[in-house]
C-alpha cells in the first residue's frame, strides 16, 4: 500500500491485527501512525507494512477489549458507541472517518456525542456490544496465524512516535473543544500554546488527546 494512499482515519491491517490509521507523517521512514483497536495502543509503520479495510454491517470486531457489532438498522441511544463511516461534519463540528464516539443526546435527524459533535443517522454504524450471531469477525485478518500476534504487541509504543513543533492536538474532553499546537519540546516535556505544558506520554495517549494535522501540511 503507498504512501499516497494511506489516509487519516482508514480501518487497516497490520500485523495481522486490525488498526485504525491515526495519523500520516511522510517525513519519517515510518510514516503511518496506528491505533490498534483492540487495546488502543500506538504503533508506527511504514505504507508497505498495511492493507486496508472497509468496515461494513454485520462486521464484528475487539475495540478495547470488548466485543462489538455493527448494525445500520438501529438507531443509537445514549451510552452507545458509534462507528462514523460516512462522515460529512458541518463546520463547526470536529470528526472524520472511522472515528468512534459515545452518544450523548439523541435528536431526531442524528445525535450529539460526548465530543459535542453532531452527527446524522446516516453517517454511522451502531456497535452493538457482543458478536451477533453470523457477524463476520474482522479484528485478525487470518484468524488462524492470529495467537503469534499476542507476543510483546501489549505494550505502547511511545518511545518511537515523536511530537513535532507545528503539531495541533484536541483535547479529548466532552466539556472542552480546546485545540493546541505544538510550540516547543525540551526532553520528554512538550510545550503546547496557552501556557500549556504537557509530558510526551499524556499528549499521545489516544484517548486524552487526538493528534489533527501540521501547519506545514496545510
Amino acid at each position: 500500500m503507498k504512501l499516497f494512499q494511506v489516509r487519516k482515519g482508514q480501518f487497516v491491517y497490520y500485523k495481522n491485527e486490525l488498526h485504525r490509521v491515526y495519523t500520516v507523517k511522510p517525513v519519517y521512514k515510518k510514516s503511518v501512525h496506528l491505533i490498534r483497536l483492540r487495546d488502543l495502543t500506538q504503533h508506527l509503520c511504514s505504507a508497505a507494512e498495511v492493507d486496508r479495510y472497509q468496515p461494513k454491517e454485520g462486521d464484528s470486531f475487539i475495540f478495547n477489549h470488548n466485543v462489538f457489532t455493527l448494525n445500520k438498522d438501529r438507531k443509537a441511544q445514549k451510552g452507545d458507541y458509534i462507528l462514523i463511516t460516512n462522515p460529512d461534519p458541518d463546520y463547526l463540528d470536529h470528526y472524520s472517518l472511522n472515528e468512534i464516539e459515545v452518544v450523548d443526546t439523541v435528536e431526531n435527524k442524528g445525535v450529539i456525542t460526548n465530543n459535542s459533535n453532531g452527527i446524522r443517522h446516516h453517517e454511522y454504524l451502531l456497535m452493538v456490544p457482543g458478536r451477533s450471531e453470523n457477524s463476520n469477525p474482522i479484528e485478525f485478518r487470518d484468524i488462524n496465524h492470529s495467537e503469534e500476534n499476542d507476543v510483546n504487541e501489549s505494550v505502547p509504543t511511545f518511545d518511537i512516535f515523536l511530537p513535532s513543533i507545528g503539531d495541533v492536538y484536541k483535547k479529548k474532553d466532552p466539556n472542552s473543544s480546546l485545540e493546541s499546537m505544538v510550540i516547543a519540546i525540551k526532553g520528554n516535556i512538550i510545550y503546547l500554546g496557552g501556557s500549556i505544558e504537557i509530558n510526551e506520554e499524556e499528549l499521545l495517549d489516544s484517548t486524552k488527546w487526538e493528534f489533527l494535522y501540521n501547519i506545514l501540511d496545510q
